[in-house]
Protein backbone atom coordinates (compact mmCIF):
# COMPACT_ATOMS: atom_id res chain seq x y z
CA UNK A 1 0.00 0.00 0.00
CA UNK A 2 1.34 3.00 -1.22
CA UNK A 3 1.74 5.85 1.69
CA UNK A 4 0.64 9.33 0.47
CA UNK A 5 1.95 12.52 1.65
CA UNK A 6 -1.38 13.80 3.32
CA UNK A 7 -2.00 11.52 5.75
CA UNK A 8 0.08 8.87 8.44
CA UNK A 9 -0.76 5.47 7.96
CA UNK A 10 0.33 2.71 10.43
CA UNK A 11 0.08 -1.13 9.65
CA UNK A 12 -2.50 -0.36 6.97
CA UNK A 13 -4.97 2.15 8.82
CA UNK A 14 -4.75 6.03 8.89
CA UNK A 15 -4.53 8.03 12.12
CA UNK A 16 -6.09 10.91 12.82
CA UNK A 17 -4.35 14.19 11.73
CA UNK A 18 -2.87 16.38 14.48
CA UNK A 19 -5.00 19.16 15.98
CA UNK A 20 -4.13 21.65 17.76
CA UNK A 21 -4.40 21.89 21.22
CA UNK A 22 -2.94 24.48 23.57
CA UNK A 23 -4.39 26.88 26.07
CA UNK A 24 -7.13 29.38 25.34
CA UNK A 25 -6.99 32.89 26.50
CA UNK A 26 -10.13 32.42 29.04
CA UNK A 27 -7.69 30.07 30.26
CA UNK A 28 -4.32 31.86 30.60
CA UNK A 29 -6.11 34.33 32.28
CA UNK A 30 -7.93 32.47 35.28
CA UNK A 31 -4.36 30.80 36.28
CA UNK A 32 -2.91 34.15 36.07
CA UNK A 33 -5.59 35.79 38.30
CA UNK A 34 -4.52 32.88 40.76
CA UNK A 35 -1.13 32.95 40.65
CA UNK A 36 -1.42 36.97 41.37
CA UNK A 37 -3.99 36.32 44.16
CA UNK A 38 -1.40 33.92 45.87
CA UNK A 39 1.62 36.23 45.49
CA UNK A 40 -0.13 39.27 46.92
CA UNK A 41 -1.36 36.61 49.66
CA UNK A 42 2.46 35.68 50.37
CA UNK A 43 3.48 39.14 50.46
CA UNK A 44 1.16 40.33 52.84
CA UNK A 45 2.19 37.00 55.11
CA UNK A 46 5.54 38.10 54.48
CA UNK A 47 4.71 42.21 55.81
CA UNK A 48 2.88 40.66 59.03
CA UNK A 49 5.66 38.15 60.17
CA UNK A 50 8.13 41.11 59.67
CA UNK A 51 5.68 43.25 61.38
CA UNK A 52 5.67 40.76 64.41
CA UNK A 53 9.28 39.89 64.43
CA UNK A 54 10.17 43.58 65.02
CA UNK A 55 7.35 43.47 68.10
CA UNK A 56 9.35 41.22 69.16
CA UNK A 57 12.48 42.72 68.87
CA UNK A 58 11.43 45.90 70.49
CA UNK A 59 9.48 43.53 73.79
CA UNK A 60 13.65 41.96 73.88
CA UNK A 61 15.13 45.08 74.04
CA UNK A 62 12.86 46.62 76.47
CA UNK A 63 13.18 43.59 78.57
CA UNK A 64 16.92 43.61 78.46
CA UNK A 65 16.59 47.47 79.18
CA UNK A 66 14.24 46.67 82.51
CA UNK A 67 17.03 43.75 83.54
CA UNK A 68 19.72 45.99 82.90
CA UNK A 69 18.65 48.53 85.80
CA UNK A 70 17.97 45.66 87.95
CA UNK A 71 21.55 44.45 87.42
CA UNK A 72 22.85 47.78 88.34
CA UNK A 73 21.02 48.45 91.65
CA UNK A 74 21.89 45.03 92.55
CA UNK A 75 25.57 46.04 91.80
CA UNK A 76 25.29 49.36 93.90
CA UNK A 77 23.39 47.72 97.11
CA UNK A 78 24.53 51.03 99.05
CA UNK A 79 22.55 53.52 97.05
CA UNK A 80 19.59 50.60 96.74
CA UNK A 81 19.38 51.04 100.37
CA UNK A 82 20.23 54.68 100.71
CA UNK A 83 17.07 55.54 98.48
CA UNK A 84 18.63 56.58 95.33
CA UNK A 85 16.97 54.65 93.50
CA UNK A 86 13.46 55.14 94.69
CA UNK A 87 12.14 57.36 92.22
CA UNK A 88 13.88 57.73 88.78
CA UNK A 89 12.13 58.99 85.84
CA UNK A 90 12.58 60.22 81.80
CA UNK A 91 10.89 63.03 83.46
CA UNK A 92 13.95 64.38 85.22
CA UNK A 93 17.10 62.68 83.28
CA UNK A 94 19.83 63.26 86.19
CA UNK A 95 22.74 65.35 85.08
CA UNK A 96 25.93 63.85 83.83
CA UNK A 97 28.43 62.25 86.51
CA UNK A 98 31.97 60.22 86.08
CA UNK A 99 32.21 57.62 88.24
CA UNK A 100 34.91 55.97 85.98
CA UNK A 101 37.20 58.70 85.89
CA UNK A 102 39.35 56.97 88.56
CA UNK A 103 37.97 59.16 91.41
CA UNK A 104 35.66 58.00 94.34
CA UNK A 105 32.00 57.95 93.85
CA UNK A 106 29.75 58.04 96.61
CA UNK A 107 26.42 55.19 95.86
CA UNK A 108 24.14 57.86 95.36
CA UNK A 109 26.54 59.28 92.13
CA UNK A 110 26.82 56.23 91.50
CA UNK A 111 23.00 55.91 91.41
CA UNK A 112 22.65 59.23 89.09
CA UNK A 113 25.39 57.58 86.90
CA UNK A 114 23.17 54.55 86.53
CA UNK A 115 19.94 56.54 85.52
CA UNK A 116 21.36 58.92 83.58
CA UNK A 117 22.97 56.02 81.22
CA UNK A 118 19.86 53.38 81.73
CA UNK A 119 17.60 56.59 80.60
CA UNK A 120 19.80 57.19 77.94
CA UNK A 121 19.66 53.70 76.14
CA UNK A 122 15.80 53.13 76.46
CA UNK A 123 15.37 56.48 74.99
CA UNK A 124 17.82 55.51 71.59
CA UNK A 125 16.98 51.63 71.36
CA UNK A 126 13.23 52.18 71.79
CA UNK A 127 10.74 54.33 69.65
CA UNK A 128 9.41 57.38 72.36
CA UNK A 129 11.51 55.12 74.95
CA UNK A 130 10.68 56.34 78.57
CA UNK A 131 11.76 54.54 81.77
CA UNK A 132 10.69 54.68 85.14
CA UNK A 133 11.92 52.92 88.84
CA UNK A 134 9.85 53.75 91.55
CA UNK A 135 10.19 51.84 94.79
CA UNK A 136 10.70 51.91 98.82
CA UNK A 137 14.41 50.79 99.21
CA UNK A 138 13.45 47.00 99.56
CA UNK A 139 10.80 46.13 96.45
CA UNK A 140 11.49 48.47 93.64
CA UNK A 141 8.91 48.66 90.36
CA UNK A 142 11.05 49.05 86.91
CA UNK A 143 8.98 50.04 83.75
CA UNK A 144 10.07 50.49 80.72
CA UNK A 145 8.01 52.01 78.22
CA UNK A 146 7.80 52.74 74.61
CA UNK A 147 5.32 53.52 71.12
CA UNK A 148 4.75 50.43 69.69
CA UNK A 149 2.81 51.42 67.10
CA UNK A 150 5.35 54.30 66.40
CA UNK A 151 2.07 56.59 66.05
CA UNK A 152 3.96 59.50 67.72
CA UNK A 153 1.93 59.05 71.10
CA UNK A 154 3.26 61.49 73.75
CA UNK A 155 1.71 59.84 76.36
CA UNK A 156 3.59 59.06 79.38
CA UNK A 157 1.74 56.03 80.67
CA UNK A 158 0.41 52.26 80.32
CA UNK A 159 -2.73 51.34 78.32
CA UNK A 160 -4.70 51.39 75.49
CA UNK A 161 -3.78 53.89 72.87
CA UNK A 162 -0.66 55.28 74.82
CA UNK A 163 2.59 53.43 75.10
CA UNK A 164 3.46 49.41 75.39
CA UNK A 165 4.98 48.80 78.86
CA UNK A 166 7.16 45.71 80.34
CA UNK A 167 6.88 46.11 84.16
CA UNK A 168 9.29 44.68 86.48
CA UNK A 169 9.31 43.98 90.63
CA UNK A 170 12.06 42.92 91.78
CA UNK A 171 14.02 42.82 95.27
CA UNK A 172 17.96 43.44 94.09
Amino acid sequence: MPFPNNGFYMTGRRLPAPTERGFTMVEVMVALVIFIVGMLGLARLQGAALQNNHVAYLHTVATRLAYDMTERMRANPAGTAGGAYNDISSDAVPEHVDCYGGEGCSAALLAAMDARQWLTAIASELPSGRGRVTGNGQLFTVTVMWDQKRSGSGGTGCGAGDLKCITFEVRP
